[in-house]
């Protein structure tokens, strides 16, 4: 029992290191054919691809089963699931609503909006934990932070009085707040 969990055959691992290689070759051929959007973290849906692609690539290259021509059209039927999602959401506004979450407003200047802070599941230490990433100062540096539809939290701040773009902000619930 003991030799199953700790032991591998020579030939066990000479085609684990087959299957890694050609795997991980048909993934790069996948990308350069579809776009390093495949990968990219700007929706749920790249996210997911990102997840499921590892699994697939973990499953193929270490064990009989699926079997590595099962794990390869596996892996390109989620390249190709992408690229089409990829496509749609660029060609249809209703699409990339249906797919895509929407960016919240977690701060608008100084102000921070509890409310959306409670929706994004993020608490207000949270928050400062990200302002002290994007070293943010203090408050006053403060312009707009923002919950990305990735979940990254994304602080736009300086110390000079820069007038924000509206347009950036467009589609980010609650930006209202930053320009009234």
């Amino acid at each position: 029992m003991f030799d199953k969990w700790v032991s591998a055959s020579l030939n066990q691992l000479a085609m684990i290191l087959f299957s890694s290689v050609i795997v991980y070759l048909a993934i790069l051929l996948y990308t350069r054919a579809v776009g390093l959007r495949s990968f990219s973290k700007m929706s749920a849906a790249d996210f997911a691809m990102t997840i499921a692609v590892g699994s697939l690539f973990g499953a193929t290259i270490s064990s009989p089963s699926p079997t590595l021509f099962m794990g390869l059209f596996a892996i390109a039927c989620m390249f190709g699931g992408q690229w089409l999602l990829a496509t749609l959401r660029v060609r249809s506004d209703k699409v990339s609503k249906a797919m895509d979450n929407q960016p919240l407003l977690l701060m608008a200047g100084s102000e921070i909006i509890h409310e959306n802070l409670r929706k994004a599941n993020m608490t207000q230490q949270d928050l400062f934990g990200k302002l002290r990433e994007a070293n943010a100062m203090n408050f006053k540096q403060v312009k707009a932070v923002v919950f990305e539809t990735t979940g990254d939290v994304s602080v736009l701040h300086s110390a000079d009085s820069i007038s924000l773009e509206p347009t950036i902000f467009d589609d980010v619930i609650g930006s209202e707040r930053l320009f009234s």
